[in-house]
């Protein structure tokens, strides 16, 4: 097994395979075409993979808040359904930890939605702390009154 970050450029029809188990309201076509946009803003995408199949993937990007300082945010983090409950989650995470001290960053961060209990439990195992709740206005679907 090895991880390893994909470089922009690279093709994406597997890893987007994956993260349609994430974002399935999403096709794989609407996949790709977001992770290549984002990656020109600065978001990066780590794989753990065996044999070339994709058995964890996450997708991040480097902020810097006035709250948090310099943090590695975790836009999206999934384990491929066959393999989840077997260490490819956790050893991305490891890999995610010691890439945010490498680059300097003060914290790691990222959102979960209420319903991913299994997930929280991972977070919680990680030494993740829950400290907030996320907001949301939806700007596209709101007219002023």
């Amino acid at each position: 097994m090895s991880i390893r970050l994909i470089k922009p450029g690279d093709d994406l029809t597997a890893v987007a395979t994956v993260m349609q188990q994430l974002r399935p309201a999403l096709t794989v076509a609407e996949i790709i075409a977001r992770m290549q946009q984002q990656q020109s803003e600065g978001y990066q995408l780590v794989c753990e993979e065996q044999d070339g199949d994709i058995r964890a993937l996450a997708g991040f990007v480097f902020v810097r808040k006035l709250a948090w300082g310099k943090a590695l945010y975790v836009d999206d983090l999934v384990t491929e359904e066959t393999h989840r409950s077997k260490g490819a989650g956790k050893r991305l995470m490891d890999w995610l930890k010691v890439h945010a001290v490498e680059n300097g960053c003060e914290q790691l961060h990222l959102d979960s939605g209420r319903q991913r209990e299994d997930a929280h439990r991972f977070y919680d195992r990680e030494g993740f702390e829950s400290n907030s709740l996320h907001f949301v206005f939806r700007v596209a679907s709101s007219q002023p009154s």
